[in-house]
């Protein structure tokens, strides 16, 4: 399973499936809480990760499939779009160190 550092992590990918919706919000809300950590969000399809990315999220029935694009990638799926805990871990291993690993 791969880990990164939240120190070293500069790259944070919301991927989904259709594109839109509350994925879409999510990297909107990731972009505001990791501004002052100079940490880049972008929203990509699960299936076009970029290749630079550190950290995938993405929800947790993506998973598998965010797993083939991405192998070497770590990546958090979670339930809730707002306000789940996977998504709150990594704003914290970002802002405050850590190890983080998916």
């Amino acid at each position: 399973m791969p880990s990164i550092n939240g120190t070293d992590i500069k790259k944070v990918v919301v991927a989904c499936d259709a594109g839109m919706g509350s994925s879409v919000m999510l990297a909107s809300q990731l972009k505001r809480q990791l501004a002052k950590n100079a940490v880049v969000v972008e929203h990509t399809p699960v299936n076009s990760i970029p290749a630079d990315a550190d950290v995938v999220l993405c929800h947790k029935g993506l998973a598998a499939r965010a797993r083939v694009s991405a192998p070497d990638k770590v990546i958090i799926a979670f339930q809730v779009f707002i306000g789940d805990p996977a998504v709150t871990r990594v704003v914290q291993v970002v802002q405050r160190g850590g190890e983080l690993s998916g």
